[in-house]
């Protein structure tokens, strides 16, 4: 694999993880790869009174942050709206805590996220474009190249996808067998990968090699609303869950 395909999927997954446009990850990945510059000198560890709601899922956690950072939450929130970050951006929010206070970039953009989630900027599973994304995976105890044989195979398929959703069956199928025909790229033995469009966002199907098997992750983005997050959440789960017993037959 080139450079430049590993560098593409290091920005989709940093993508994925984040909640950046393509475009934000790329240049956020590119920085974190330079020389770090060196940190200001720590400010005084201050107990802050707390201005976020209780920790929820997918929000950065007040242990990780403690321990990689030196400070907690409260404080980097205190950081950010010190430097007025609700008028400059996700972006120049993230990039003020990388240069500045010299955090590593995974943590300068985790730490903006659970920002902007606590002022009211960012909803739970929300982009910075503005659109949701939800993410429901599986682990299956077969490998890569059988479960990506698996979803190529239309009569295999059409069994799995019976007891599934409606709609998603539609348009996993549309993916495969429309005019626009998609199907899963083995890139290597631990990974592979699909796109296609459903009822104007986008999903994507990961496979990713474990010891044990393969995980299979259904990432949904370019949702309109939250409650769609929460339908398609549903809806995956449902089908993965019921993934199983057909690969192991």
């Amino acid at each position: 694999m080139t450079q430049k395909k590993k560098l593409k999927r290091a920005i989709r997954a940093r993508a994925r993880k984040t909640g950046e446009s393509y475009t934000a990850a790329r240049r956020q990945l590119l920085a974190s790869r330079r020389p770090s510059p060196t940190p200001a000198p720590p400010a005084p560890r201050t107990r802050l009174p707390s201005a976020r709601p209780a920790p929820s899922r997918g929000a950065i956690s007040e242990a990780a942050v403690l321990r990689k950072t030196g400070h907690g939450l409260d404080h980097w929130f205190a950081v950010l709206d010190a430097h007025s970050a609700k008028s400059k951006g996700h972006t120049a929010a993230a990039r003020h805590l990388y240069a500045t206070h010299g955090l590593p970039g995974w943590y300068a953009q985790g730490i903006t996220v659970s920002w902007e989630r606590a002022r009211g900027l960012r909803a739970m599973n929300q982009s910075c474009t503005g659109t949701f994304q939800v993410s429901v995976s599986k682990t299956v105890p077969v490998s890569v190249r059988r479960v990506a044989a698996f979803l190529t195979d239309a009569r295999r398929r059409k069994a799995w996808l019976a007891g599934a959703d409606a709609s998603l069956r539609q348009a996993l199928e549309a993916a495969f067998r429309g005019p626009k025909a998609r199907t899963i790229t083995v890139k290597r033995e631990d990974y592979a990968r699909m796109r296609y469009p459903w009822d104007g966002g986008t999903v994507e199907i990961y496979l990713y090699g474990k010891p044990n098997g393969c995980s299979v992750v259904a990432h949904s983005s370019d949702l309109a609303d939250g409650a769609l997050v929460e339908t398609r959440r549903a809806q995956w789960r449902a089908a993965l869950g019921g993934l199983v017993p057909h690969l192991t037959a």
